[in-house]
């Protein structure tokens, strides 16, 4: 495969299949939706035929809901065949929430990266009725609201298991430079990341198919968030990085199929704006950066639009993703206040 072009994004499909409906994007190719109980509120999952039985992509959240459309799937668009492997593409609850079902239910055997799992299994493992010390400590550090954090701090916090089926032992790892046989296909294995720690991306040799997870969206930007399970990292780093790598393998004419909203296609145009949307808002950050300012005063700069109490808590993890880059680069500097919040400042 060859770079393209930067030919215009367009969607050959202009609406999602119904619910429990599935649309042939190619030959043994079926595209789903799913349910999300949020504001991005669906998951796509793809089926792809491999003779006796489905390779299921991404099967969504673990809910009831989700579930029951699974079992009208399996009876229609997968036409009573078995679901016998599960790809998951990366570790986060609305794509890899079924695969134990799957796996419990079904007989299916699961394939992921080895990061993806580990993480998927320690987090369902790892549930708590209150914020860990550490969470606290690192929301306070990264100057969160005080009355929000003290509110979050007498709260359930989300918890893996609440979408998330449990995971049995065992899976199938995935690697960059795999090559994997689905739906009559051989496909090659692209890691991403900044999203995700290694994502799996999917890229046919036999054709124009690209399965991208999160890490190729038509759109919208997927969140790129520091957690307190790794404080200092650098996701905006890793996110550049595989975006210009990926770039290099890119053709107009590649049919995306993305984790959120439709197919597309335009793929190095759409890294490229996905590249510059993030060195504009480094750019509109730094310039904010004026004066010493914590994590929770940085969101103007970066989304410009308002950040409600639905959606504070990605907006600063984010916010502290791109702090820590500039950090990191030696374009910001940063020292801890009386309060126990950082405060970053332009170099």
């Amino acid at each position: 495969m060859s770079g393209g072009s930067a030919e215009a994004v367009s969607h050959p499909w202009s609406a999602p299949p119904a619910e429990a409906e599935g649309c042939e994007v190619a030959p043994g190719v079926i595209w789903l939706r799913l349910p999300l109980p949020m504001a991005l509120d669906h998951v796509n999952a793809y089926a792809l035929d491999d003779g006796e039985g489905w390779t299921v992509v991404d099967p969504g959240i673990a809910s009831r809901r989700s579930r029951a459309i699974w079992e009208r799937i399996l009876a229609g668009p997968l036409a009573g065949k078995p679901v016998v492997r599960v790809v998951v593409t990366h570790h986060h609850p609305d794509h890899i929430g079924l695969a134990g079902w799957f796996q419990r239910e079904h007989g299916a055997e699961l394939w992921t990266t080895r990061t993806a799992w580990l993480f998927a299994r320690m987090l369902t493992l790892d549930e708590q009725p209150r914020p860990a010390p550490e969470t606290m400590a690192f929301w306070k550090r990264s100057g969160m609201d005080p009355e929000i954090l003290a509110q979050r701090a007498q709260e359930r916090p989300f918890n893996f298991a609440d979408m998330v089926a449990p995971l049995p032992l065992g899976f199938r790892r995935i690697r960059q430079g795999d090559v994997l046989r689905m739906g009559g296909r051989d496909w090659e294995v692209h890691v991403g990341g900044g999203h995700a720690p290694e994502q799996a991306t999917f890229w046919s040799r036999d054709d124009h198919l690209v399965i991208g997870g999160d890490q190729l969206l038509p759109g919208i930007s997927p969140n790129l968030g520091v957690y307190a399970t790794e404080p200092e990292a650098d996701p905006v780093a890793d996110w550049l990085e595989a975006c210009a790598r990926l770039l290099r393998i890119a053709r107009a004419d590649h049919l995306v199929l993305p984790g959120h909203k439709l197919p597309f296609t335009g793929l190095p145009l759409r890294l490229h704006q996905k590249m510059d949307n993030h060195h504009h808002a480094l750019e509109r950050l730094l310039a904010h950066l004026d004066r010493p300012r914590v994590g929770g005063d940085c969101f103007a700069p970066l989304f410009k639009r308002r950040i409600d109490a639905s959606n504070y808590g990605l907006a600063l993890v984010e916010a502290v993703a791109h702090l820590n880059h500039l950090h990191q680069a030696g374009l910001a500097t940063r020292r801890m206040g009386a309060d126990g919040a950082w405060r970053w400042q332009r170099a």
